[in-house]
């Protein structure tokens, strides 16, 4: 089912360290943002991302597209296995609002949104929340390093191996760029998709506030 939604540009948002700006390609992103919580220097995939090099990303409009309550699909009912061996089951998280972010360690955007997404994870931890990544193509311990460097402290699916939770989604919302940031709502209905990197804290903040205010 076609997702029927309203689209707006992304609007910049608080930064800690760097800007981010689109090109006319869409994938230039220049200036600076935060990849980390140790320091304001890109490592070198970052920077050539933000050069303007395609690097480890698949090309998107770097939309978001917002699901009217009316118009969301069914529950996404998905899992897997963390990076830290343990079993996750979207029941686990029921009633909550969750953000489920697709990457993986190589994706030069992936690590220029690890901190903003950090960071909004920090500020809605413990109300009623959840984060949750999905690595489409690293093992645990790639996974595992990626978060020590970038400071990532939620979990991460592996899917790799068996692309479950990627297929999961793929009848609401199919996952054909990385990064994407999806929100859910309480019933486990996508309600906000962000395709490419998120545009620093402030519009993934709304989103998941605009989620936490709706009905159960």
């Amino acid at each position: 089912m076609p997702l029927a939604s309203t689209v707006r540009p992304i609007r910049s948002g608080r930064r800690s360290c760097i800007r981010l700006r689109r090109g006319a390609v869409g994938v230039a992103l220049a200036a600076v943002f935060a990849v980390g919580l140790s320091a304001c220097a890109p490592d070198p995939v970052s920077e050539s991302f933000l050069s303007g090099e395609n690097t480890g990303y698949v090309a998107a409009d770097g939309a978001i597209t917002e699901i009217p309550v009316a118009e969301r699909g069914e529950p996404v009912e998905f899992g897997g296995v963390t990076e830290s061996g343990d079993a996750f089951d979207s029941d686990d998280i029921a009633g909550q609002v969750a953000v489920v972010n697709f990457w993986y360690a190589g994706c030069a955007p992936c690590r220029v949104e690890a901190g903003a997404l950090e960071e909004v994870w920090q500020k809605f931890e413990g109300q009623g929340v959840s984060f949750i990544g999905v690595n489409t193509r690293d093992q645990p311990d790639t996974a595992k390093a990626f978060s020590q460097e970038y400071g990532v402290t939620y979990p991460s699916l592996i899917d790799v191996d068996t692309a479950e939770a990627k297929l999961a989604f793929a009848a609401a919302v199919p996952i054909q760029a990385t990064p994407t940031t999806l929100v859910l709502d309480k019933q486990g209905r996508v309600a906000a998709r962000i395709i490419g990197p998120i545009d620093g804290p402030s519009i993934l903040s709304t989103l998941v506030k605009d989620a936490l205010a709706e009905d159960s």
